[in-house]
């Protein structure tokens, strides 16, 4: 089965993201259920990051999210939910888009992203769980009008031709996120991507250790050593992690990820305190001060 049509127990994804009303096929339903499982399942790539490839077989993904209770990037987030909200009667499509965050002007990579698009009735809306930092804690409707709110940030959407570029505002100024179309995507399509994105060795999925989570005050996000914090009102501040054993305790205790304790996964996790990447993820951080993205 694709992702598409595979079904997942929908009951215990409920109960996975804390979500216990009856849903309905109403705006309210599809917020909520995009609220509880950004606040649940973090974005992280751990899987990628400690060498391994991550399968987006639907399966896979249940197992990992729901039954073991990990998180993981767009290629999982999004079809888990658009699993869901299928399974609950929403007509979802899963969409690409181009990352443009913290790009040159110009540039035109991959569409390596996977999005939805969701429709509530007549309306359609962008829905996307799995853009790290960035991500959309509430759905925006399919409208070039003007900025739309959400609980962590403004967002808006432009049109040229057939493509839409989405952008966040950020300290009174508007940066591109990803740019996308409304073609219809396959298993295939995001096959290929999630492969390059979960093995290239020039891939930051598995460069960096990269893991955020939205609550309802704010964001915490984790970039190699480095953790930040940006709550909805006030400033961001930022920390370095000392050690593998508090790198460890963040994880778990932040973003609810357990990692291995096996001697490669310790190995890997010293290699961010080294010196050389200390000063990588400095120089990192330096031109990505606001957001970790997809």
């Amino acid at each position: 089965m694709t992702p598409s049509t595979h079904n997942i127990n929908l009951s215990k994804y409920l109960a996975r993201i804390g979500y216990r009303n009856k849903p309905a096929l109403d705006l309210k339903t599809l917020r909520d259920i995009l609220t509880q499982h950004i606040r649940t399942l973090p974005f992280e790539n751990v899987t990628s990051f400690l060498g391994s490839p991550v399968n987006i077989e639907m399966a896979a993904i249940e197992q990992k999210l729901v039954n073991q209770k990990r998180g993981g990037y767009c290629f999982e987030q999004n079809a888990l939910l658009r699993a869901g909200l299928q399974q609950i009667g929403f007509a979802v499509t899963g969409l690409a888009a181009r990352v443009l965050w913290q790009t040159p002007p110009g540039h035109q990579p991959a569409q390596s992203h996977m999005i939805l698009l969701v429709k509530v009735g007549q309306v359609s809306y962008l829905v996307d769980a799995g853009f790290g930092s960035n991500t959309l804690t509430a759905p925006l409707r399919l409208d070039v009008s003007g900025p739309q709110s959400t609980p962590h940030g403004t967002y808006r959407l432009t049109q040229s031709g057939e493509d839409y570029l989405l952008e966040v505002k950020v300290h009174d100024a508007w940066h591109s996120m990803y740019s996308f179309d409304l073609r219809p995507r396959t298993a295939g399509d995001y096959k290929i991507a999630n492969w390059f994105c979960s093995t290239h060795p020039e891939s930051r999925f598995v460069e960096h250790l990269i893991a955020t989570r939205a609550f309802p005050e704010g964001r915490h996000a984790l970039l190699d050593r480095q953790l930040s914090y940006q709550p909805i009102t006030g400033a961001k501040t930022v920390i370095m992690l000392a050690n593998v054993e508090e790198l460890r305790k963040t994880l778990l205790s932040i973003f609810g990820i357990e990692v291995p304790e096996d001697i490669s996964s310790f190995e890997r996790l010293a290699g961010l305190f080294e010196n050389g990447s200390s000063q990588k993820v400095a120089e990192h951080a330096a031109v990505n001060t606001d957001r970790v993205a997809s």
